[in-house]
């Protein structure tokens, strides 16, 4: 028997690959875990915070392999979850499994990347449907590293 491989399947692996190297390196760090946990955090938090078809349209931009990890764990019949800024901030900072502290320039620095990689007005436009309190934790300042 023949083993192929399935080309879709192998771009969103690359894909998906690419992504979190390029996000280990904006946040200072070569563990592409670390990346895809704070990624997920990102993807997590901001989802809960939307309403479904708004979650929905950000999910369409994702590669298939991402789709996958945002959509993991949500229970669309609850959103959207409106959290203020310091239970976001906690929130986030469980999920990633970082210091609260951590949150004010890792959070900013995906959504720098996911700028770049989905372009600015769809990013900003789904920010957009979020509190101002939880947007100013979200919005970049600049290039963020961590240590």
């Amino acid at each position: 028997m023949s083993h192929s491989r399935v080309q879709s399947i192998d771009h969103t692996v690359q894909t998906t690959n690419r992504w979190l190297a390029d996000l280990a390196e904006a946040i200072g760090t070569e563990d592409r875990d670390f990346a895809l946990r704070v990624l997920k955090a990102w993807l997590h938090a901001v989802r809960d915070g939307l309403t479904v078809d708004s979650a929905a349209h950000l999910a369409a931009q994702l590669p298939d392999l991402l789709r996958g990890v945002y959509y993991s764990g949500w229970e669309p019949s609850r959103v959207p979850i409106r959290r203020g800024r310091e239970e976001f901030i906690e929130y986030f900072a469980r999920s990633a499994r970082v210091s609260l502290r951590d949150v004010s320039e890792l959070a900013p620095a995906v959504t720098e990347f996911l700028c770049g990689e989905l372009s600015e007005p769809s990013v900003t436009h789904v920010l957009d449907r979020l509190s101002h309190d939880v947007r100013t934790v979200l919005q970049p300042t600049g290039t963020a590293r961590r240590g």
